[in-house]
């Protein structure tokens, strides 16, 4: 069948994926553009898209200035210890002191959000976290966006950006289909806020067979925010700072709520305390500044994450696994069971239902802890992303470039997972950073910077034969399928999603290879994936839905592709936890104390690397 092409046409904003990044950059944009034409392009349907589609029992990042409680200062510090130093201080900045007004734009949009009946302060469960009832989230915010735009596209993969032809190195638009009808959209816009989401499943997960769709970052995440960024040209930052995850087994069911508001614990398998012994050996691996555990103690710092994580794969690795968390308790206390099993009822089901189907009671039995295959994304505890502008009154001039959140491509804005060296902004830090984008893009049109866009008919027809060509590639070859799934003339995008995986976890430092990566391996892993990119021009859908997992699966390898790249290039193992360079197993200051930067010619796919300079823009000083 023959698929139409549907043209937007004089658009002014077009918002790439309606997740909470999205979601507040078509709500802020209409504030400030009110004669502008917003449109929304989502993958899924706005109403329950996004990481946060089920729900969430906490918000995890507000201050709480207006109670005295944090200042965005504090929350820069908190971020950057945890980070290992590395990240973009002006734009952590920036969020933090936003925040705040969006979770209360929240509560006024009808969010549920528990209250500390004392004080009359939203109710804490860690020092950023604060507790709500959270399954209507995503509807709320969604609303706001509905009212926000002039038209919502629901079930729009947005593949390919498109580029001014009379400018270079500036946008104008963006392609894609609908994934249930096939027809071809051609969005022409003068500015674009990309708000996808990053990249779960690129790494083997932990899960596979028939708990393959059990991962803990959102498994409909491909990594588009940087696929799309990435193919325009668009400047990377920090994407070799992964995410590993200490949670529950199997269903990777989310651990913080239980520690922070259960006041559980771990132990290694013998009941003892762990974390304790490996830190003496790991400091000298890191250095005093970022590990000083009577510090931490004495001040509430956090120890990083990532250190937490070498400790629990060490205790493993040395034979007193597994890890449990210690809940009976906790449990013994029938509101704090409650509280327990409603936190995964609520938000991560998945893990309550595989509890009960393998006869694992945690009123009864500690459950088990496990590390997560990696995860790659922008807004929760890692800074990979775009390389955007801060905002004005803040950035140094190295880190500013007009107009707050535009990445190095003229026109192209980013928010949530898609902008670098902002993590733990999580649900409400994406909301807002979407509002801040929104702003600039609206200043950045107002102020004649996106006059004369051109985009050539060559142009669109050459994306929608692109788009479509894993289709008509299956229909000259589906009669020569050999056995099963088999054929010599294409894979399908199941067996190139194996495949990536498959190479990833053995060459980019996976679960399986214990997170160990060395530069003999890295450069392995860049020659296949070299030769999985040949090889994606030979992929076939036999229908639109495998047409969608394709083109998650080409996002997927260009996000792949730069990981590896950016993990090649900074040469110390600066996450020890997260990653291990076999090759250069210390943290070192004083060549690595930068920001790495990436930019992937479009034309010819190769890479070039540089150094940005690391700013400290908040001071040391600890309450």
């Amino acid at each position: 069948m023959a698929y139409k092409t549907i043209v937007e046409d004089n658009l002014d904003i077009l918002v790439a994926g309606a997740g909470l990044g999205g979601t507040g950059a078509a709500f802020e944009a209409r504030y400030w553009g009110k004669d502008k034409k917003i449109v929304i392009a989502e993958k899924a349907n706005i109403d329950r898209s996004g990481a946060v589609a089920q729900g969430l029992y906490a918000i995890n990042c507000y201050m709480g200035t207006r109670f005295g409680e944090n200042n965005p200062e504090d929350h820069v510090r908190y971020a950057r210890i945890d980070l290992m130093g590395m990240v973009r201080e002006d734009l952590l900045f920036d969020m933090a002191r936003h925040v705040d007004s969006a979770v209360h734009q929240f509560e006024e949009w009808g969010m549920p959000i528990m209250r500390d009946p004392k004080s009359g302060s939203y109710l804490r469960e860690g020092r950023w976290q604060i507790m709500i009832h959270g399954e209507s989230y995503k509807p709320l915010v969604a609303e706001a966006a509905k009212k926000s735009a002039d038209k919502v596209f629901n079930r729009i993969c947005v593949t390919h950006l498109l580029m001014d032809d009379s400018k270079e190195n500036r946008v104008a638009g963006a392609v894609g289909f609908n994934v249930r009808t096939g027809n071809y959209h051609v969005f022409k816009s003068k500015a674009v806020i990309v708000g996808a989401g990053g990249a779960s499943n690129i790494f083997r997960p932990r899960s596979v067979g028939e708990g393959a769709g059990r991962v803990w970052y959102a498994p409909w995440s491909s990594g588009s925010a940087y696929g799309l960024m990435i193919m325009a040209g668009a400047k990377m930052t920090q994407m070799e700072n992964r995410i590993v995850l200490a949670r529950f087994k199997d269903g990777y069911g989310p651990v913080g709520a239980y520690f922070l508001h259960l006041k559980t614990y771990t132990q290694n398998a013998y009941g003892e305390e762990y974390e304790s012994k490996w830190f003496p050996e790991l400091q000298k691996m890191v250095g005093k500044e970022y590990l000083d555990p009577e510090l931490a103690h004495a001040t509430h710092r956090p120890i990083p994450t990532c250190l937490r994580n070498h400790a629990l794969i060490n205790e493993v690795n040395a034979g007193r696994g597994p890890i449990h968390m210690v809940t009976m308790e906790a449990f013994q206390d029938p509101h704090l069971e409650e509280i327990g099993w409603h936190n995964f009822l609520g938000m991560t089901v998945g893990q309550a239902v595989l509890w009960a189907a393998t006869d694992v009671n945690p009123k009864y039995e500690n459950p088990e802890l496990t590390t997560s295959e990696p995860y790659v994304m922008g807004s929760h505890a890692t800074g990979s992303g775009a390389w955007c502008s801060g905002p004005e009154d803040v950035s140094p001039p190295e880190y500013f470039w007009g107009y707050n959140r535009m990445t190095t491509v003229e026109g192209l804005f980013g928010a949530g997972d898609a902008v670098g060296g902002t993590p733990h902004a999580f649900s409400s830090g994406s909301f807002t950073e979407g509002r801040l984008a929104a702003k600039a893009a609206v200043k950045y049109i107002d102020d004649g910077k996106a006059e004369g866009i051109h985009v050539s008919q060559e142009q669109i027809d050459r994306r929608k034969a692109e788009i479509f060509k894993p289709m008509e590639h299956y229909k000259v070859y589906r009669n020569e399928i050999v056995a099963g799934d088999v054929n010599p003339n294409y894979h399908n995008p199941r067996q190139g999603l194996d495949r990536l995986q498959k190479l990833m976890d053995e060459y980019g430092g996976g679960a399986t290879a214990n997170y160990m990566t060395n530069d003999k391996l890295l450069h392995i892993g860049l020659k296949k994936l070299k030769v999985m990119e040949e090889d994606l021009d030979k992929i076939a859908a036999k229908d639109i839905h495998e047409l969608l997992r394709a083109w998650e699966l080409k996002h997927r390898v260009l996000a792949s592709e730069s990981v590896l790249q950016h993990t090649l290039f900074r040469e110390e193992t600066r996450w020890p936890g997260s990653y291990y360079r076999g090759d250069v197993m210390k943290l070192d200051d004083e060549n690595w104390h930068v920001l790495t930067v990436s930019r992937r010619d479009p034309e010819t796919g190769e890479y070039t690397m540089e150094k940005a300079p690391l700013y400290h823009l908040v001071g040391e000083n600890e309450e």
